[in-house]
């Protein structure tokens, strides 16, 4: 759906193409989530447990800066996989204000378990897309991610 903005012309373009970019995202996030892959993980715990297991043990800020998220929400995110027994947090010995934060055995295991179905399902929902236009999606997007920078 295009924008009803009765803008200039510049305005129009950008604001109908940020409502088609984040619908998109919205759509595809929301057909992931209801493929039941990763049973009672959110997308955002799967994310962290990605994360942690293709980087290895990050503190907070460094996993929240990963995954985009406030530190706020990812605090609340991983009181939930440590209650679990996913992740563990664990005090620098160098720096007692420094936490680093490390899978467990479990939560190595369950990221093994549901990672390849995941992306098996990214590579379905992104199959609408020819390999060119996938490869000029990922140009566009860290174009855009980059902004005005550089």
């Amino acid at each position: 759906m295009p924008t009803h903005y009765q803008g200039t012309e510049e305005e129009k373009l950008a604001l109908d193409a940020f409502i088609k970019f984040t619908r998109a995202g919205s759509s595809l996030e929301a057909r992931l989530a209801a493929s039941g892959l990763l049973g009672d993980l959110t997308l955002t715990q799967f994310g962290v447990l990605e994360t942690l297991y293709h980087l290895g043990p990050l503190c907070q800020g460094e996993l929240s800066h990963k995954l985009l998220k406030s530190t706020g929400n990812t605090t609340l995110v991983l009181d939930n996989l440590e209650k679990h027994g996913l992740v563990r947090r664990v005090r620098s010995e160098e720096d007692r204000r420094m936490i680093r934060i490390e899978l467990t055995e479990l939560g190595k295991a369950r990221i093994e378990e549901v990672l390849p179905g995941q992306i098996a399902e990214i590579v379905e929902q992104m199959s609408v897309l020819s390999p060119q236009e996938l490869a000029e999606l990922g140009r566009l997007c860290k174009k855009l991610g980059l902004g005005r920078r550089g």
